[in-house]
């Protein structure tokens, strides 16, 4: 079993072209949901008095969401961004925490045996915790957002070096190692501790670090993107996902990952929210997944 602890948020979304307000959200729900089409997901996190009931049908008809508490005193995670024209920088306007800020994860004892953990992007502090409360995982992955760099950069330093694998977006990783050039970036990560290091591109698509390969992979190419806010944490669903249906590690394992991790990413920017994850099948996702090896393919 998956167990993804991070943030389940309305979301309200900003672009050019229309605005969309308190949708379903948050990075442990992109990837929960991106996950669930290769394996038993389980869901860690807090909600608040305003989460919709229509938004709790979703998660249960898909995952085991036992792990989810609502905090009936306040009020769900609210973060508020706008995208350029282009939608490839988005600008955050407001991140309001509430019933995150305080919050003290004690996930149910039957997620304790639990194989696989993502620790989305939330508070490093709380996520440290967390990691107390499994048994003994095959494999733990964190990723972290500018906030928590900002705000926390030590323990998010800390966090890096109790897990096997970071997954992390461009922007955030040279925000945190100081530095531009990508490869220092994975390496300087990878001296922390974990083992093998993904670093998010956006429409460029991804880089894997990983003993001695180094496996860059374009983003599935699209005519049309409306919103890229989930795209990230698609990406790390379908990634941790994969790994987690092969039970193993390989290196071939860990591109192929990659590869479904870009698949689900690309699915998730077609539409608002969480809504084209919502309307996939699985067979969806594996014609979208044998055309992207055609098209990288060559001899």
């Amino acid at each position: 079993m998956l167990a993804v602890f991070g943030t389940i948020a309305l979301d309200t979304t900003r672009t050019p072209f229309a605005t969309q307000s308190k949708i379903l959200g948050g990075a442990a729900t992109f990837a929960s949901l991106s996950s669930s089409f290769f394996t038993q997901t389980s869901i860690i996190g807090v909600v608040g008095s305003d989460f919709p009931a229509e938004y709790r049908n979703i998660l249960d008809e898909r995952m085991d969401t036992r792990g989810i508490v609502k905090d009936e005193n306040g009020r769900c995670f609210h973060y508020d961004s706008t995208f350029d024209y282009d939608l490839s920088y988005r600008t955050t306007n407001k991140t309001e925490l509430n019933v995150i800020a305080d919050f003290r994860p004690r996930p149910p004892s039957e997620y304790a045996e639990s194989d696989f953990i993502y620790l989305a992007n939330n508070d490093p502090i709380q996520n440290i915790k967390i990691l107390e409360y499994f048994s003994n995982p095959k494999l733990t992955v964190c990723d972290t957002i500018e906030y928590w760099i900002l705000n926390r950069r030590d323990e998010v330093t800390k966090m890096m070096k109790k897990v096997n694998g970071v997954i992390i977006n461009q922007d955030e990783v040279r925000l945190l190692c100081k530095e531009y050039n990508l490869v220092k970036c994975a390496k300087y990560i990878m001296s922390l501790g974990p083992e093998f290091t993904v670093i998010k591109k956006g429409e460029n698509g991804a880089l894997l670090f990983f003993e001695d390969t180094i496996f860059p992979a374009p983003a599935y190419p699209l005519d049309a993107v409306v919103d890229p806010t989930g795209a990230g944490d698609s990406f790390a669903g379908g990634f941790l996902g994969h790994v987690a249906q092969q039970k193993k590690k390989t290196v071939n394992v860990m591109k192929e990952a990659v590869i479904y991790g870009n698949v689900m990413g690309a699915f998730a920017v077609q539409d608002f929210g969480v809504s084209s994850l919502l309307s996939l099948s699985k067979s969806d996702i594996q014609n979208r997944y044998v055309k992207y090896r055609d098209m990288v393919s060559f001899s």
